[in-house]
């Protein structure tokens, strides 16, 4: 029944003020005064955390905590907890109190607060609590209340918008759907660690583990429904609205300003100030509302939702009307429809219950079963089905609901399988049978079924809280925040590998210098390994610096890339200076690094790298601060410096022509070497040498040659005398690396030299007849040579490609066909084995014949680039000049003559190799003196001249061989290979070594003869 006016305004005071005013504690303080007392709160989850704290204080077996799904009642409970829709109509205590009572304007839960507001009261003392929105409307209702009002104890101020990447730690988010929480939490977790999940559609288990994830200090945000408006103390700093619009159960509309404000005020808790703003796609807020939410100043409440309490259960029509019942007093409005009065009006048209609802027991039982709430939202028509059920059961003979059915209901249930929403929507099912086993004569063995259900709820709880945070926190991060938080110094060690583990997490990588976070890790948990890594990696960093400062030189070592390598890792790069041998050493470290530790490493590295130029390119340090190199002689000098020690002669002609032998002596002296082709040290041919000048001039001048550092070519392999040339790499690098190229092929400068020297000695030498003595492998004895394997073996290449050095080199290939000598072909073909063996077809034979057999030669030259390629057997084994039998073997007859032997002597071919051009490096000056001579004058110039025989590179004289008859003569003489007379001084070039033994050996000549 409801109260009359007099018990109405009985000792109430109304304690008014904005959120964080200590309200609630203020209620428990006064309830722990009187001997007994009860308290109506806006959320079982609240509830439960005001029983907690009453249960401390007073004993658990003194406190009883009633809501809709959980019931703890001690026998002697002398202070009750409840839900307000779980406070009794009619309340027995000395002291009452009603939390958040501007819920009174709520369209959906609202008409429950006002019923407890206007009839619920204490006998000595009732305190509402809520917002000063209500003040008018406590006023008009309860006059004559007490008001008491307490003012904020910190500021609340408005902070803008912000990214949600860029909020601060200890935030709360706020939207208002599941998909949305869902979605931002998603978002947080990898952008700053992880956030804790509250809905209203959790069970109060999920929200309390999600809520101490929160207050722990695991993560640091917070994503929830308006659900943390009403009441839940939590220790957030700032409220960013990711949402101004919510759905109220019948349509989406904006939050009224006094909303926010009440979600706004949960930020800054106790005397810690506090701040609001948007994130998201919201807007902006305007500054009027600015100004109310910071002010506390909000529209009054006009009208409080309303439902008569005095149902009349004679019939079902009647207590359908008295729920219809409008209110007869000021504020009051009647409620819209409810769950519980739509579920009424549809089982209301089962014919079924209607047969049943005929008494006031059997209408009343029916009103009770409408109360259970829809947790499972899954429609009004399926909500009501649930009820119709379960009132039929009620009102079958057993008047109870049966225990197979319940079991089998509750086993749908009794998974912990599945993601988030299959679990939550296990979760809405057993709540609804939690709930209806609180109804303790609607089952048989209801307390059985309590301890099941709870179980299963616990159970389903738990599952979903672990699902929420494997899905929306990264614990490893959490933990080494709350470590953090917590620990003045942390556990941290550096492995070998320079793996660094902070609380036996692993956080990263310490490379040289530098920190790596774990890859796995984005957002803040890069930033959260980093400062937990902070605490050791300067300690680890310290040393490597002085392990550095004090390192030996071997203990650094150059890279391709022109990075330094220290233990091997990178711990520095170079980059270009202005001068090539002494590029900027960049020390690879980041911000833990301090700018004087670092400084230090680059002194020591800039020390290393000075010692290492000076050491493996000695020769151009040592010329470039030479003192006595002057006039031409020092402009050689800068120039092989500046090419890192190789200077293509043809470059430098005129210079080198034009410098006498003193100043040849002066760069002589510091290792410069004059060669055929090329002006270099031989000390800079070694690989490490080879391969520092290529790092160096690649770092300096690879960009204008279309070269990068990172992806140099590949050096030649050390050992290899040539290798093939990529197209790609420009020959001045090979230049730079100690190789000359020639053609498709690159050639080691020495080695090239030492084939000038080879060649050089056949194309000079020309046979004495008087000394009878053998020519060396390869000469011809008329200004041309033959390819030996000697050549090959230097370049250690094929026969192929020597000739294709050797066309590079200036080298033209005649190829001629060998017509045997007059005499037995048996012979002749004999004697070519024999040849062979010598390795030069200029050996005279056993028994010479009387005639050369150079008349009967016939030659073919061939053009630079148009001459058919050369065999490889050829080169490799060149076929020798013909040679003759002996006059005194007889003349084999027709039949012992092989088929065809005639034939294949006269098809018979060598190849020989003569200088393209006259003035060549290989030919000494008295050749190239006599070759002068032998012109003739009226010749034009670039016409070929034509040599007189026994000239240098003429035929040699002597008579044709007889043609007639068959072409050859029975008898031969003795081969007379006449060649012009022999210089006074041997046929050299004055810079090569081979000037200096002649010089000796025509000296010691000189002196056996005297």
């Amino acid at each position: 029944m409801s109260l009359d006016l007099a018990a109405r305004i009985r000792n109430v005071t109304a304690v008014l003020g904005p959120t964080n005013t200590g309200k609630t504690h203020l209620a428990i303080e006064r309830m722990l005064g009187h001997e007994t007392g009860l308290i109506g709160l806006p959320l079982r989850l609240l509830a439960r955390e005001v029983y907690d704290k009453v249960a401390a204080r007073a004993g658990a077996d003194r406190v009883a905590l009633i809501t809709g799904e959980e019931k703890i009642k001690p026998e002697r409970a002398r202070y009750w907890v409840c839900t307000v829709e779980a406070m009794p109509r009619h309340a027995d205590v000395d002291f009452l109190a009603i939390d958040e009572v501007q819920l009174a304007a709520d369209p959906e839960r609202g008409h429950v607060f006002t019923d407890r507001l206007l009839h619920v009261r204490g006998k000595h003392e009732t305190l509402l609590l809520g917002a000063q929105t209500m003040r008018e409307a406590i006023s008009d209702l309860i006059p004559g209340a007490n008001f008491i009002s307490r003012p904020r104890l910190s500021k609340l101020t408005y902070a803008g918008e912000k990214k949600i990447t860029r909020l601060p730690p200890r935030s709360a988010l706020v939207a208002f759907s599941a998909s949305e929480v869902y979605a931002i939490a998603e978002l947080i977790r990898r952008q700053r660690g992880g956030a804790a999940v509250v809905l209203g559609a959790l069970s109060p288990r999920t929200r309390n583990a999600q809520v101490a994830l929160y207050q722990s200090g695991d993560v640091d945000f917070l994503v929830a429904t308006d659900a943390i408006g009403m009441g839940l103390n939590l220790d957030v700093d700032h409220v960013a609205f990711a949402g101004v619009r919510k759905f109220d159960g019948q349509v989406h509309r904006e939050l009224t300003p006094g909303e926010l404000g009440q979600i706004a005020g949960r930020a800054g808790r106790h005397m810690n100030d506090g701040t609001f703003g948007v994130t998201g796609a919201v807007e902006a807020l305007s500054s009027d509302l600015i100004d109310r939410l910071e002010t506390h100043t909000f529209e009054p409440v006009k009208s409080l939702q309303w439902r008569s309490r005095d149902l009349d259960f004679a019939s079902l029509d009647r207590l359908r009307d008295s729920l219809r019942a409008a209110p007869r007093e000021v504020r009051l409005t009647r409620a819209r429809t409810a769950d519980d009065v739509t579920a009424l009006e549809t089982v209301s048209h089962d014919h079924e219950v209607v047969g049943f609802a005929q008494s006031r027991q059997t209408v009343s039982r029916l009103w009770d079963v409408c109360q259970i709430p829809d947790y499972r939202k899954i429609s009004a028509q399926n909500h009501a089905d649930l009820v119709a059920t379960l009132y039929k059961f009620l009102m079958a003979p057993q008047e109870r609901i049966p225990e197979d059915w319940f079991a089998q209901q509750v086993a749908l249930a009794d998974r912990t399988d599945g993601d988030i929403d299959t679990l939550a929507n296990r979760i809405a099912h057993i709540r609804t049978w939690t709930f209806v086993s609180n109804r303790v004569d609607w089952l048989a063995d209801h307390e059985h079924w309590q301890a099941r259900t709870r179980a299963i709820e616990d159970s389903l709880s738990d599952a979903l809280h672990v699902q929420l945070t494997q899905r929306f926190v990264d614990r490893r991060t959490s933990a080494l925040m709350r470590g953090l938080k917590e620990k003045d110094e942390l556990y941290a060690e550096i492995s070998e590998d320079g793996a660094v583990h902070v609380e036996k997490h692993f956080v990263g990588r310490l490379q040289g210098f530098r920190f790596f976070p774990d890859a796995q890790a984005e957002g803040i948990h890069g930033k959260a390994a980093r400062n937990a890594a902070a605490h050791v990696l300067a300690k680890e960093l310290a040393m490597r610096v002085r392990r550095v400062v004090a390192a030996k030189a071997d203990a650094f070592k150059l890279a391709r890339n022109a990075a330094i390598v220290w233990r091997e890792t990178e711990i520095a790069r170079l980059e270009p200076g202005e001068d090539p041998l002494k590029p900027a050493v960049i020390v690879e470290a980041d911000e833990y690094l301090p700018a004087a530790e670092k400084e230090k490493v680059r002194e020591r590295l800039v020390a290393w790298l000075a010692e290492l130029v000076g050491e493996r390119l000695k020769p151009l340090a040592e010329i470039d601060a030479a003192q006595d190199i002057a006039g031409l002689a020092r402009g050689i000098a800068f120039r092989l410096r500046e090419n890192f020690g190789v200077l293509r002669r043809d470059k430098v002609a005129e210079e080198i022509r034009s410098l006498d032998q003193p100043a040849r002596a002066q760069l002589r002296k510091y290792g410069v070497r004059f060669g055929a082709f090329n002006i270099y040290f031989p000390t800079m041919l070694k690989p490490a040498a080879s391969e520092l000048a290529a790092v160096l001039w690649v770092l300096k001048y690879g960009a204008g040659h279309g070269l990068d550092i990172a992806a140099m070519p590949e050096l030649p392999r050390p050992g290899l005398t040539s290798a093939p040339v990529n197209a790609a790499t420009p020959d001045v690098f090979y230049g730079v690396t100690g190789f000359h190229v020639c053609g498709p092929r690159a050639v080691r400068i020495d080695m090239l030299e030492r084939l000038a020297d080879l060649i050089r000695v056949l194309l000079s030498w020309r046979g004495d007849p008087a000394k009878g003595a053998s020519p060396p492998k390869g000469a011809t004895g008329d200004g041309s040579f033959r390819a030996t394997p000697e050549m090959m073996s230097i370049l250690g290449c094929s026969a192929g490609e020597l000739g294709n050095v050797l066309r590079a080199l200036g080298f033209w290939a005649e190829r001629r066909k060998v017509v045997p000598a007059a005499g037995d072909p048996i012979a002749a073909q004999a004697a070519t084995p024999a040849a062979e063996a010598n390795g030069s077809g200029a050996a005279p034979s056993p028994d010479p014949p009387a005639e050369p057999a150079g008349e009967g030669q016939a030659s073919e030259r061939a053009s630079d680039g148009g001459a058919a390629p050369v065999a490889a057997a050829a080169l490799a084994d060149p076929a020798p000049a013909p040679c003759v039998a002996p006059a005194a073997q007889p003349e084999a007859s027709a039949q012992d003559r092989p088929a065809g032997a005639s034939k294949t002597a006269e098809e018979q071919w060598e190849e020989v190799w003569r200088p393209r051009r006259k003035g060549r490096a290989f030919e000494s000056a008295s050749e190239r003196h006599g070759q002068q001579r032998a012109r003739q004058p009226d010749k034009a110039a670039g016409q070929e001249v034509r040599l007189k025989p026994g000239a240098p590179g003429g035929k040699p004289r002597g008579r044709r061989p007889d043609r007639r008859r068959g072409g050859e003569r029975q008898e031969r003489s003795r081969p007379q290979l006449h060649a012009s007379a022999s210089p006074s001084k041997p046929a050299f070039d004055p810079d090569s070594p081979f000037a200096a033994l002649s010089s000796l050996k025509a000296q010691m000549e000189k002196r056996s003869q005297d």
